[in-house]
């Protein structure tokens, strides 16, 4: 018997490399990926003042690591609008009384103004502000006299409630876990039942069976997008700030998109025991990596690029974006674009991979 089992193991290939290959991933996910002290923080500057001690300050930020200085703005609204987008995580304003301020021998304020709906890392962006300011005022300062104030000002989740940051990432993973499973269990149903050819040989064109498979469960994704957000909002008071429907309208090619890749999962096995095997395959990388959980910024570039391969990446800066930051179109186009690429080609891939599998 033992030895039966060992023989029907190794002709069962797929799932010998699934137990091979999942540990081997999620070692590497864990090890290599996962980071919790953040750097690199996308940081602009509003320099009123222009002087040697102004760009001290900017340098002393720079040299804390936490920041990457991305450019320099010349007013509030270009700082509002690039924190909104997500291009900024904090922003450094100098006012143009600093350095006189300064010579006067009267403390100088600057304000570091920290997207706090990340807590994780608008908590080290406020760190490092504050180790720049008393980096500095130890160089400026004279005894009995404070000369420099970094005020952080925390937009979107000043309190830095976890709840406020978590629930909408739960929304995302939620959907990208449903859909993926629900669909990637589609065809190989069908096929076991023996129930498929069947469908085939019907006069419905495989392209309008395939959308027959999408269309009902991207319903059951906007039930279940609805029922999360209604308890996120009345059980954690999330707040909506943005537009509900914008949001329910950009979440399409969302769902399409991880409907896409459970029917492609459905296509490329032949049972559900192997589907559900090759669906935890990519749910664990989507999880860990989308930013659900750990700051993308604190990841190293290569895993930066593998989580932006996974559609539920763009989603999450819609939900988080629209529900915290009350963020339009303008702001959040381009996500909405790669979501409708992402929902094309894998729904086509799908399609192609499908007519393949019944001839």
């Amino acid at each position: 018997m033992l030895w039966k089992e060992f023989i029907q193991l190794r002709r069962d290939r797929f799932t010998l490399g699934m137990v091979v290959g999942v540990p081997a991933i999620q070692i590497a996910l864990f090890g290599f990926a996962i980071r919790t002290e953040v750097r690199h923080l996308p940081l602009l500057v509003l320099d009123e003042s222009r002087t040697s001690q102004s760009r001290a300050l900017v340098q002393a930020m720079v040299n804390t690591r936490n920041f990457d200085l991305q450019g320099h703005v010349t007013d509030r609204e270009d700082v509002r609008r690039a924190i909104e987008r997500g291009d900024a995580q904090a922003a450094l304003v100098i006012p143009p009384s600093f350095a006189t301020d300064l010579k006067r021998r009267r403390t100088a304020t600057a304000q570091m103004i920290v997207d706090a709906a990340d807590p994780m890392a608008s908590s080290a962006a406020i760190g490092a502000a504050a180790q720049a300011g008393a980096v500095v005022a130890g160089v400026l300062g004279s005894p009995g006299v404070v000369p420099l104030e970094v005020r952080v000002r925390p937009w979107y989740n000043p309190a830095l409630e976890s709840a406020v940051y978590i629930v909408p990432g739960v929304t995302g993973v939620l959907l990208t876990m449903t859909l993926i499973l629900i669909n990637g269990l589609a065809i190989v149903r069908e096929r076991e039942r023996g129930t498929l050819e069947q469908l085939v040989v019907t006069p419905i064109s495989r392209t309008g069976l395939m959308l027959g498979k999408l269309f009902p469960f991207a319903l059951v994704g906007y039930v279940q997008m609805t029922v999360v957000l209604l308890i996120g909002s009345l059980a954690f008071d999330v707040p909506m700030r943005g537009s509900v429907g914008l949001l329910y309208l950009m979440a399409l090619p969302f769902i399409i998109a991880s409907l896409g890749i459970g029917l492609l999962i459905s296509t490329l096995v032949r049972t559900q025991a192997q589907a559900l095997q090759l669906a935890f395959l990519v749910l664990l990388p989507t999880i860990l990596l989308s930013g659900f959980m750990f700051p993308r910024q604190a990841m190293p570039a290569a895993a930066q690029w593998i989580g932006a391969a996974f559609p539920v990446t763009y989603f999450l800066r819609i939900l988080r974006g629209i529900l915290l930051k009350g963020a339009g179109w303008p702001a959040l186009w381009r996500e909405t674009l790669v979501l409708s690429v992402f929902a094309i080609v894998l729904v086509v891939l799908a399609t192609t991979r499908f007519r393949k599998s019944v001839e």
